[in-house]
């Protein structure tokens, strides 16, 4: 019962980072055409470092998941 229930926990985690991961834009996103004025007025990075941080939170507790799912 418990493995069952980690490795479903361990499937959400999976396809939240994959979805997280996609959603990120690129760091080499600010040198289109249009990059000169981005870094002359300034970027929105709300939502950017808003995916950051899940990203951060979703890699732990995957992590946590695997290692608990090796253990059991």
């Amino acid at each position: 019962m418990l493995h069952t229930v980690l490795l479903v926990l361990f499937v959400i985690a999976c396809l939240g980072l994959m979805l997280l991961v996609l959603l990120q834009s690129g760091k080499s996103a600010g040198l289109s055409i249009g990059g000169g004025a981005e870094t002359f007025f300034g970027k929105k990075k709300g939502l950017n470092e808003k995916l950051g941080a899940w990203t951060k939170y979703v890699a732990a507790a995957f992590m946590v998941l695997a290692l608990l799912l090796t253990m059991f």
